[in-house]
């Protein structure tokens, strides 16, 4: 069966069509000895918008609606502009799936409700990989010139990142940059900020700020929408490939609404001539589509929790050796944790 031909059927299997899904049929009216059918309970997608919150629903609605098609109920949209907001809604059980990564991504499968069903799929070559964390700064002016001039003096610059729980905002450039050379992103700056990364990088295009992380997908995104901004902007540093993000749905929901939104998500702009669903998948940054994954596709957030936390646990001060070897163990107690609750302990 074709993805083309497995979606046609899990529409029939369903149910009704998209706007029964999305607003109640009229009808004469129940017959006697009957009740009135209620509309289906709207499923519902958190997000962390990386901009404008209407702008951001309008990229995703196309997929919304083939999503509430083919589960055959409303789809509304959890938008949430902190960490916090979206990690409270998660667990307390109100968002039914997501696309999450990194630390948000972990803690929602393994001290919450939800489990890994699909992944953004990146380019196997590595010479195209195009999703890394970047380090930007201005082009001119009084910031840093280059990554020397922040590495050597940071308590000159004020440096605008990301949450703690971003990954290419925070984890990895404090993992692969900062820490190595002795710079904590938290305290050996001037100063700091904390947004998302179009806020973050306008800011230094503004001159509110001398750097900012952001990675390259959200980067080429600034370029087009504030060319002029962005013109005035120079990356500084480039990570390693960074782990593609993972579409997560609370374990709760029903077995075949699972399965339909997962195939949903490995099918959608995979058919021939599906070139509107192809551009879909390209604003929202996933331009290859999704992937099938579950929670092992976690390895690598686990991994990275576990080594920024053990290059602190190294560097920082502490009232003796002895605390500070408690600290290691206990993160490498957490780290194993982690491993058995994602099925993945026997291969490490």
């Amino acid at each position: 069966m074709t993805g083309a031909e497995r979606r046609r059927w899990l529409r029939q299997a369903l149910g009704l069509s998209l706007g029964a899904a999305l607003a109640p049929a009229r009808a004469a009216g129940p017959r006697a000895g009957t009740e009135p059918l209620r509309p289906a309970t709207p499923l519902v997608l958190g997000l962390l918008p990386m901009g404008d919150a209407v702008e951001s629903r309008r990229r995703w609605e196309p997929l919304l609606m083939a999503i509430s098609s083919a589960l055959r109920r409303p789809v509304t949209v959890f938008s949430a502009f902190q960490y916090d907001t979206l990690d409270r809604a998660l667990q307390g059980g109100r968002i039914d799936f997501a696309l999450l990564s990194g630390k948000m991504a972990l803690d929602a499968v393994v001290n919450g409700p939800m489990q890994v069903v699909a992944q953004v799929r990146r380019r196997r070559d590595p010479r195209q990989v195009e999703h890394r964390a970047l380090l930007v700064g201005r082009i001119g002016g009084s910031g840093p010139r280059t990554l020397e001039a922040v590495l050597q003096e940071p308590q000159r610059w004020h440096i605008a990142r990301g949450d703690r729980r971003s990954v290419s905002g925070f984890i990895v450039p404090q993992s692969e940059l900062f820490l190595p050379h002795g710079v904590d992103i938290e305290t050996s700056f001037k100063a700091e900020t904390v947004g998302n990364h179009q806020d973050n990088t306008l800011a230094v295009a503004n001159g509110d700020a001398d750097l900012a992380t952001t990675n390259s997908t959200d980067f080429e995104r600034f370029q087009a929408l504030f060319p002029t901004e962005a013109a005035r902007l120079q990356v500084l540093w480039t990570s390693l490939p960074t782990p593609p993000a993972q579409f997560v749905v609370r374990r709760a929901l029903p077995a075949d609404v699972q399965a339909a939104l997962r195939e949903l998500l490995l099918d959608y702009g995979r058919a021939p001539g599906a070139d509107a669903e192809r551009a879909v998948l390209r604003s929202l940054q996933a331009e290859l589509g999704y992937e099938p994954a579950d929670d092992s596709a976690l390895l690598d957030a686990a991994r990275m929790q576990r080594d920024l936390a053990l290059r602190h646990a190294r560097l920082a001060q502490w009232v003796s050796e002895d605390a500070r070897q408690g600290r290691i163990a206990r993160v490498e107690r957490d780290y194993q944790t982690q491993l058995r609750r994602l099925g993945a302990a026997a291969r490490e």
